[in-house]
């Protein structure tokens, strides 16, 4: 297609392997008996709606048809809200599921996101964060007595500031069930995985010892431990006040974690807090524990920034497939912008590359030329020709 009918939406379709997307549809036989909104239109409007920040059917249906002829462009026949309503309902969430892998699996190679992440090992955060229902309207997402939600438990890189995991659970699981369901043997040996204290589970931590990782947790303030008399470390660096080796006290903890652990207390003078942290890990300065530990604060700016910048909080439909098929393309629409942003070497922010793509999603701009701007100018672009981005 000439590059004046290029739409930044369509490069960013061009960056998804379409034929691994259609034999996942055609695992479900999702668009069997589908005459005009396939299953690839339907990831191209939802796409469009996470792109344009668009949170209704209604406002979706009606920034299509206001572009003119640009959405047939798209290749899409239908822009109905009844229409895609259906579709959110009925076409399985799996799908988009697997496709959200299936692009993790090319950004698997994205480098340091932060400036702070200076560890030869890689660092992995664990913890969940609670999407807010309806109990009248998200019946099936339990939660509390009259409250609804559900949970996005994630286990996200450090390193490269994605989510490489993510298990979508109702309210009420408990974090430590879908935890048990990593399987730690996929990752390099001598990997840290760093969490709050909500995930003190002592066949966890044998878990990931035994797979030959390592962990660093905030210690609970009722964990029954002991000192091993003798191994006291010598104190090093500001805010560190003791360094020790420490055991589980309680019989069912010994039976699950019998180890020597270590025990790193830590003073922030910033927030003026004391933490202790466990970890199997001895060859880091406490020092470095700390700041392992600190690093954990990298999901929490995760999961803020989706739930301001993605649509995630008001859904397009009630149903669970619904709200699960558009968490699932809002976390691919996540992995295409970190896979942008690192690609061209992006200098600016992820929320100002959000907001640029949303001022122009339907524009016949070239990517390459759009990150060539600033905000001030972004109004002024006009599109010049320049080199495809290639994911697959």
């Amino acid at each position: 297609m000439a590059n004046t009918t290029t739409t930044i939406l369509q490069q960013i379709l061009h960056l998804l392997p379409e034929d691994q997307f259609e034999s996942f549809v055609g695992q479900h036989q999702a668009d069997r008996y589908v005459k005009k909104l396939t299953c690839w239109n339907q990831l191209t409007i939802l796409l469009y709606a996470q792109a344009s920040g668009k949170d209704s059917l209604r406002d979706i249906e009606t920034g299509l048809i206001a572009s003119g002829n640009r959405w047939y462009h798209l290749g899409l026949e239908t822009a109905a809200k009844s229409t895609l309503a259906r579709a959110n309902e009925k076409r399985p969430y799996q799908i988009y599921e697997s496709l959200f892998y299936e692009v993790l699996k090319k950004c698997g190679n994205l480098g340091s996101g932060t400036a702070s992440f200076s560890f030869k090992n890689d660092l992995y955060a664990l913890d969940s964060t609670t999407i807010d229902l309806c109990l009248s309207l998200f019946p099936w997402a339990t939660f509390r007595r009259e409250k609804g939600a559900i949970k996005l438990h994630t286990l996200f890189s450090v390193r490269s500031q994605i989510p490489e995991l993510i298990i979508i659970t109702e309210g009420k699981t408990n974090d430590i069930k879908p935890a048990h369901l990593i399987d730690f043997s996929t990752f390099p040996k001598g990997t840290i995985f760093v969490f709050d204290r909500g995930y003190n589970d002592y066949s966890l931590l044998r878990k990931i010892k035994e797979a030959g990782h390592h962990f660093v947790i905030r210690m609970k303030k009722n964990t029954h431990i002991f000192r091993i008399l003798g191994h006291t470390r010598a104190v090093y660096g500001k805010g560190v006040l003791t360094d020790e080796t420490v055991a589980f006290a309680l019989e069912e903890a010994q039976e699950s974690y019998p180890d020597d652990l270590r025990l790193v207390t830590y003073h922030d003078d910033e927030h003026n807090e004391t933490y202790q942290f466990l970890t199997d890990e001895f060859r880091l300065s406490a020092l470095n524990i700390a700041l392992v530990y600190k690093n954990r604060w990298q999901i929490e700016l995760f999961f803020k920034w989706i739930k301001q910048h993605l649509q995630i909080k008001t859904f397009l439909g009630t149903s669970k497939n619904a709200v699960l098929t558009q968490i699932w393309i809002a976390m691919i629409s996540y992995l295409l912008l970190a896979w942008i942003k690192f690609q061209t070497t992006f200098k600016g922010s992820l929320h100002t590359l959000t907001v640029m793509f949303r001022e122009v999603c339907l524009q016949p701009v070239q990517i390459i030329n759009l990150l060539r701007l600033t905000m001030r100018t972004l109004n002024r672009v006009l599109p010049r020709a320049a080199p495809q981005l290639s994911l697959f």
